[in-house]
């Protein structure tokens, strides 16, 4: 079996993501009036793990790669967040993602906190045995950190159902025990659910059908631009043309691709997993940069690639009226005013993408109760969960006359706060 791996080219003007995520957290923090003891609380990790692993490569020397495990917070439930394979991984940009994915599970409300992890390797270069080697050593090292009722991991960029496999193998065999709830996105024959492959770019289809909605846009009169066609830009951009909007540009590592009249995404899919999973070559549209994309003249874009896509350097030029966060942190903090000027509502990240870690959820719960659900009941709550997840974030925003990224972050930081007051401290 051949594991696959997209990575899009990123476009970035080198921010820190922890000092994006923090500045954002600042502003929510002041607008709820939080005590300077909770905001020193919630703004550090409570746990930050670094391990060296070392692994015999295939041809019999031993490489010794880094692991990050960052535990955010376990206040509102155990830690929850996936594990990513890539050059780029490094301890702040761990650190960042974590307290995302404490935001991300307090505004869709299910109890966990939030984690995140990784590796600095390149899956691309390794083959299969490598890559098995990698993931059973950091498991090994993570005996401690991980477990179903204590830090859950889940794949991320670079990771797939068949890494999460290694590591639910691995734990198992170090407690003894059956553990498919240790982690989760498994395949569906380890006790994996139904809807978890679609779940992100479901939750962004979601949400910007409901932003769509407040800004009277007809979906059947909108074209929009989607960066980055992985799992969560693919089947974005696949379900918003199903919702009637016409989906005119789409992008990955090889470049962008525009047509006016409209890309047949479900052809632009088939192309990807017969052509070793690139987008390059693809002759259903005019080749444009990823810089490009950005800045086309549609009603929205979906930036689902890497962090920091939208910057001081193009936040000007953008011409969408909705921008809807299929990425972790695709617009650094710098450019949040620029956009609000512009009056482009943005749906972050923390809500946008929550779709994943949502069905991520549902699966953790069939896996402990042993019991699965259909794919149209898994789909069916998930919708109801981030419908109304936008409809609190959106009101918030109202409130408070903020934007709604701010407006999810007093929603989430609010939920932690008070779940920390209530437990208590030393």
């Amino acid at each position: 079996m051949t594991v696959k791996y997209k990575e899009p080219a990123p476009i970035k003007d080198h921010l820190n993501p922890l000092e994006s995520m923090m500045e954002r957290f600042s502003v929510a923090a002041e607008i709820l009036g939080l005590d300077e003891s909770t905001y020193n609380a919630l703004k550090s990790p409570e746990k930050s793990v670094a391990v060296s692993l070392p692994v015999t490569m295939d041809n019999g020397k031993i490489e010794v790669f880094e692991g990050y495990r960052v535990v955010h917070s376990a206040k509102l439930g155990p830690s929850k967040g996936g594990i990513r394979y890539a050059n780029s991984v490094h301890i702040d940009e761990v650190k960042a993602l974590a307290a995302w994915m404490t935001w991300k599970c307090a505004i869709v409300g299910i109890p966990y906190g939030g984690a995140k992890g990784g590796i600095k390797c390149d899956p691309r270069k390794m083959s299969q045995g490598e890559l098995e080697r990698l993931t059973r050593a950091y498991t090994v090292a993570m005996a401690d950190v991980f477990g179903p009722e204590k830090d859950i991991p889940a794949p991320d960029m670079g990771t797939n159902p068949q890494i999460m496999a290694w590591i639910m193998d691995e734990y198992s065999k170090l407690k003894g025990v059956a553990s498919p709830a240790v982690v989760t996105g498994k395949p569906l024959v380890l006790g994996g659910s139904l809807g978890r492959v679609e779940a992100t770019g479901r939750g962004v289809m979601v949400t910007a059908r409901s932003a769509m909605g407040k800004l009277k846009m007809n979906p059947s009169k909108v074209k929009a631009a989607v960066q980055g066609f992985g799992n969560v830009g693919s089947i974005s951009a696949k379900l918003l043309e199903l919702q009637g909007v016409k989906i005119v540009a789409i992008s990955d590592v090889s470049g962008g691709y525009f047509n006016d009249k409209g890309i047949d995404v479900e052809k632009a899919i088939e192309y990807v997993e017969k052509n070793g999973g690139t987008l390059e070559g693809f002759t259903e549209a005019d080749m444009i940069s990823n810089e490009e994309l950005l800045t086309l003249d549609v009603e929205v874009l979906v930036p689902a690639a890497l962090e920091d896509q939208i910057t001081l350097k193009n936040a000007d030029k953008i011409k969408a009226k909705l921008i809807v966060e299929g990425a972790n942190g695709p617009t650094a903090a710098n450019a949040d005013a620029i956009l609000n000027d512009k009056g482009i509502m943005v749906i972050p990240d923390i809500l946008a993408n929550a779709g994943g870690v949502t069905v991520s959820y549902f699966e953790w719960v069939q896996n402990r109760l042993g019991y699965f659900w259909t794919e149209e009941r898994v789909n069916r709550r998930a919708d109801r969960i981030m419908k109304q997840a936008f409809e609190q974030v959106f009101n918030t925003s109202q409130k408070y006359d903020v934007n709604m990224r701010i407006a999810a972050y007093v929603n989430a930081i609010d939920k932690v706060a008070s779940t920390k007051r209530i437990r208590g401290s030393f």
